[in-house]
C-alpha cells in the first residue's frame, strides 16, 4: 500500500502536477485521423486541458487551447458552435503516424519518435482505434502490465475456432502449437514473471511452465510513460496508449500492426463499432447498464458474463475500482512485479523532471534520427531450458518474412 499523498502524485495529470509534467515530456495521442477527417475543427480534451485540433492552410496540424464551457462533460465533445479559441493561448505541435495524431504538450524541442514497429510499418499493415474508459489513466495502464490477469479475467470456458478469430485477442492458437491460446491461459493461470528495465520502459516476460518440460513464453512491454506493446496473435501486435483526458477519464488508443498480410481495416473497424458509439468512442457496455452482465453466460462461457470482447472485461475491472483507485488499501504480491517496477520508474521520472535531469528519462533523445526499434512482443512455446533463445528466434522468423522492413 502507499500513502494518499503518493497516490495523488502518481495519478493526477493536470497542468502543474508531477505526473502531468512527466506526460508532457512525451508525444501523446490526441485524436484518430478518422476523427479529424470527419471534423476539421476537432475539440480535444487531453491532460486536463481543453484544446482544439485543426489543420492550417499549409496542411500542418496544430493543437490550440480553447475556452471550456462550464457545463461541458469532461470526456465528451462539445458542440462545434461552442468552440472558442483562447486569445493568445498556447499551441502545440502535432504529427500524424499511421492513423493517430500525436501532440507534444511540453516545453522546448520534442523528443524524436522511436522507430517502433507500429510507426515504421506501412499504413496498409496498421489499424488504429480508440475507446473511452471512465477512470484514471494509471489503473488503465496497470491492468495491461499484469500478465496474470488474462488467465482469470479473460477466461473462456469454450475455445473458439481459430478460423473465426481474426481481429480478436487471445482467440488464436499459441505459437508453435495447435493449443488454443485460451486453453494455455486457462490451464496455466499462475505464470512466473520476469521484469527487465529497457531503454523504452520495461520488458515483461510471463513463463507458464507446461507438461513435458515445455514453457509458454509471453513477452509484453511497458512503453514509458503510459503505453504497452503486447502480442495479439502470431502475426499481429498491439501497441496501446492509456491517454489521460483528465484525472478521472482516459482514452485507450491502439495500433494493431501486422507482420504478415495487410490489415483488414473494414472488418476490424466494424468489429469495434459494434461495441462503441461515435463521436466520442464511448463503449456501449458500461456501468449504467451493468456492462450487459449475463449470469447464464458466466456459468457456461466466460468468467465475467460480459461478452467476448476482452476490452469490456478490462473496462469493468478498472472502472469498478472507482474514478481513481484507492491504493492506500491494496496489498501487492509476486504477481504484481511489473506494476511495482513501473511505479518505481514513474517516481524516478517525476524526480528527474523536478530536478531538471531530463536525460534520465526513457526515450528523451532530441536527435532527428530515432534509435529505438522493436520492441519484441510475442508468444512461443519452447523447451524449458532454452525459452529465451526460442522466444527471440520466433520474433526474428516473423520479422524476416514481413513484406515491410521489420528488421532489428
Amino acid at each position: 500500500m502507499i500513502t494518499q499523498k503518493l497516490n495523488d502524485q502518481i495519478t493526477r495529470i493536470g497542468p502543474g502536477t508531477d505526473a502531468g509534467a512527466v506526460h508532457r515530456m512525451y508525444w501523446q495521442p490526441a485524436a484518430l485521423t478518422d476523427e479529424l477527417d470527419a471534423d476539421p475543427l476537432l475539440p480535444v480534451n487531453l491532460l486536463g486541458e481543453r484544446l482544439v485540433l485543426m489543420r492550417g492552410a499549409d496542411g500542418a496540424l496544430v493543437l490550440a487551447q480553447r475556452e471550456a464551457s462550464a457545463d461541458e462533460p469532461p470526456a465528451h465533445h462539445p458542440a462545434r458552435e461552442d468552440i472558442r479559441l483562447v486569445q493568445g493561448g498556447a499551441t502545440y505541435p502535432v504529427v500524424e503516424k499511421n492513423g493517430i495524431c500525436f501532440a507534444y504538450l511540453g516545453d522546448g524541442t520534442p523528443p524524436a519518435f522511436p522507430n517502433f514497429d507500429c510507426f515504421r510499418a506501412p499504413d496498409t499493415h496498421v489499424f488504429a482505434f480508440k475507446g473511452l474508459w471512465e477512470c484514471n489513466w494509471l489503473q488503465a495502464l496497470e491492468i495491461g502490465i499484469d500478465p496474470s490477469h488474462a488467465s482469470f479475467l479473460h477466461r473462456f470456458l469454450e475455445d473458439e475456432d481459430p478460423a473465426d478469430s481474426y481481429g480478436k485477442q487471445f482467440r488464436d492458437k499459441a505459437a508453435n502449437t495447435d493449443m488454443p491460446m485460451t486453453q494455455v491461459l486457462r490451464d496455466y493461470p499462475r505464470p512466473d514473471i520476469e521484469v527487465d528495465e529497457t531503454e523504452f520502459g520495461l520488458k515483461i516476460t510471463a513463463l507458464r511452465h507446461m507438461a513435458n518440460d515445455l514453457t509458454h513464453v509471453r513477452v509484453t512491454n511497458q512503453i514509458f510513460p503510459s503505453a504497452i506493446c503486447i502480442p495479439m496473435s502470431r502475426e499481429m501486435i498491439i501497441t496501446q496508449w492509456h491517454v489521460p483526458i483528465d484525472d478521472e477519464n482516459c482514452y485507450w488508443y491502439t495500433m494493431f500492426t501486422s507482420f504478415d498480410k495487410p490489415v483488414n481495416k473494414e472488418l476490424m473497424r466494424a468489429q469495434r463499432l459494434k461495441e462503441h458509439r461515435l463521436p466520442d468512442y464511448a463503449p456501449l457496455k458500461n456501468r449504467a447498464n451493468d456492462y450487459h452482465y449475463d449470469p447464464e453466460e458466466q456459468a457456461s462461457l466466460t468468467y465475467t458474463g460480459m461478452g467476448l470482447d476482452i476490452n469490456v472485461h478490462d473496462q469493468w475491472a478498472v472502472e469498478s475500482m472507482g474514478a481513481i483507485q484507492d491504493r492506500t488499501r491494496e496489498h501487492l504480491g509476486r504477481g504484481d512485479a511489473a506494476i511495482i517496477r513501473y511505479r518505481l520508474l514513474l517516481r524516478r521520472a517525476i524526480k528527474a523532471v523536478q530536478t531538471g535531469k531530463l536525460d534520465r528519462l526513457p526515450m528523451q533523445d532530441r536527435q532527428e534520427t530515432p534509435q529505438i526499434i522493436g520492441p519484441l512482443s510475442n508468444d512461443a512455446i519452447a523447451d524449458s531450458d532454452d525459452w529465451l533463445a526460442a522466444s527471440v528466434a520466433a520474433d526474428m522468423e516473423r520479422r524476416r518474412a514481413a513484406p515491410w522492413d521489420a528488421t532489428v
